[in-house]
């Protein structure tokens, strides 16, 4: 095999999202608009909550900073997918490949603590409501958001600088995008190192993770269950609702993508759930919130108010 060098290697191939011709012009236009309706719901989400004076609480800026990462991994990818598949042979440059990977690992490393934070102030909410505003205060709510991108970047700069210092003995990526695993296979010197550390890292941060989302839950739920009103159990379990269900799709199709063994799932489809958590998630979040939250459909209501006003003035 042909070693490629720093200084030699100017662009990788991708295999895409698929090698038939035929089936290229129909994905392309679906995920076209999952894309666009994404990019619409998640500036929406992040506009709405930042305008409207009435959504201006701790649930709602950790709601804008969810869209923020969907709308960041998901441009991350989308643009170059979305042109490779009108091209006949996906290829990336290298500093492009760099720059997607990199940016594609802080926003979603940065996703999965952004959901653990509402987790943590859905509990809050729900079992501490008098001192709810005391203790997710404007300062807390901005730690709970800066330690996770600040943790991001250091991870994703470590792993990229240690992928990219090395030399390519190949220049296929069995990919559609630029994926850590798939490069880290191209490299001709020893991977064990840049294995260890994505491994420790990737298990620290969804084992954390996950572990404040259940530790909140249960909590949560004994104090739902031992509510004597009806309706309170009702009121409590809609606050969740749609962060859960957010929580259930975001990480199942993760850990279908890259929890499994290897033999139990073909390339086609780990391709298909890879386009499903990279455009479809993010196209989901601000539908499942729009959709399923009174608050926000009273504020885009008002805000349309508000812009038709503006315009008849006008």
């Amino acid at each position: 095999m042909d070693k490629y060098n720093l200084t030699v290697l100017n662009e990788f191939i991708l295999l895409g999202i698929t090698d038939r011709p035929d089936l290229k012009a129909p994905l392309f236009g679906i995920l076209l608009i999952v894309y666009m309706v994404s990019v619409v719901g998640n500036l929406g989400l992040i506009i709405l909550t930042k305008i409207d004076s009435r959504l201006h609480t701790p649930m709602y800026f950790f709601l804008r900073h969810l869209s923020f990462t969907d709308l960041g991994y998901s441009t991350a990818v989308g643009p170059k997918m979305l042109a490779n598949l009108i091209v006949d042979q996906p290829t990336i440059s290298y500093n492009c490949c760099a720059m997607q990977l990199t940016f594609f690992s802080i926003f979603i490393s940065s996703e999965i603590f952004i959901l653990s934070a509402m987790a943590y102030d859905r509990y809050v909410a729900i079992c501490n409501p008098l001192l709810y505003t005391v203790i997710m205060s404007p300062k807390v709510c901005r730690v709970l958001v800066v330690i996770p991108y600040l943790y991001s970047l250091f991870l994703s700069l470590l792993t990229i600088i240690k992928i990219f210092i090395a030399s390519f003995c190949g220049h296929v990526i069995r990919h559609f995008y630029c994926d850590g695993l798939p490069l880290i296979s191209l490299i001709c010197s020893n991977t064990h190192e840049i294995k260890l550390i994505l491994l420790i890292f990737s298990a620290f941060s969804l084992v954390l993770s996950l572990l404040i989302i259940l530790v909140s839950y249960t909590l949560i739920l004994i104090a739902i269950f031992s509510m004597n009103s009806a309706e309170g159990r009702h009121k409590a379990f809609s606050t969740c609702g749609s962060h859960l269900t957010v929580v259930v799709v975001f990480y199942g199709t993760l850990f279908f993508t890259y929890v499994h063994p290897k033999y139990s799932h073909s390339f086609d489809t780990d391709k298909m759930a890879s386009v499903f958590y990279i455009l479809v998630v993010p196209m989901l979040n601000p539908i499942v919130y729009s959709l399923r939250n009174k608050e926000v459909k009273n504020a885009v209501h008002r805000t349309w108010r508000l812009c038709l006003n503006i315009l008849l003035k006008v």
